[in-house]
């Protein structure tokens, strides 16, 4: 019974002395090497690009790339407010219109109201396609968190090159090109 209860003890010991040394491990790697290493990275920047945008750049430590990111969902969400609003105006022009007002900033310029509803109907296209423009340009965003994430997994190192080639012609004076491809074992 006590070598039983010794035995457990030892084993215990044995355990989490291995798993202290482990986390010290851990906590001399960089935040990078940190990054690389743990497999769940690309889902976390994905998620994190999916809750806020630009946050799973932030995760991986692509900054440079959130003044691109805030730039084009900004502006696809400008766009969308101001097409919308210009749809409303043509359309509470109609609406007046058609309730027997004269009054609109649109009276010397558009004088049917078929053209008004023209006007409606193209910005209302625009105001669609704006929306779309900003789906897209979010599903970018999570995308591109989420492939950053793992290329900074994969293995890049000097072993693998792939590089332009220059070479002289030994008979005349033209270049050769081509591409070197090394693989070092």
């Amino acid at each position: 019974m006590v070598k039983n209860k010794f035995s457990l003890l030892l084993i215990l010991v044995l355990v989490f002395g291995s798993l202290q040394a482990q986390q010290k491990e851990l906590d001399t790697l960089t935040r990078k090497e940190r990054l690389i290493i743990d497999p769940l990275t690309p889902a976390r920047a994905a998620f994190y690009s999916t809750i806020v945008p630009g946050l799973g750049q932030i995760y991986t430590g692509k900054y440079w790339k959130l003044p691109i990111i805030y730039g084009a969902l900004g502006t696809s969400g400008y766009y969308y407010f101001y097409q919308r609003k210009q749809m409303n105006v043509f359309r509470d022009i109609y609406k007046r219109r058609i309730a027997g007002y004269t009054d609109d900033i649109y009276q010397g310029r558009i004088l049917k109201n078929d053209q008004l509803i023209e006007g409606m109907k193209f910005h209302k296209s625009y105001r669609d396609q704006a929306i779309l423009t900003f789906m897209v340009f979010y599903l970018l965003n999570v995308i591109d968190a989420n492939v950053g994430a793992h290329l900074m997994q994969f293995n890049v190192n000097e072993q693998l090159s792939f590089r332009p080639h220059l070479k002289p012609d030994e008979f005349n004076t033209n270049m050769n090109y081509g591409l070197t491809l090394n693989i070092n074992f």
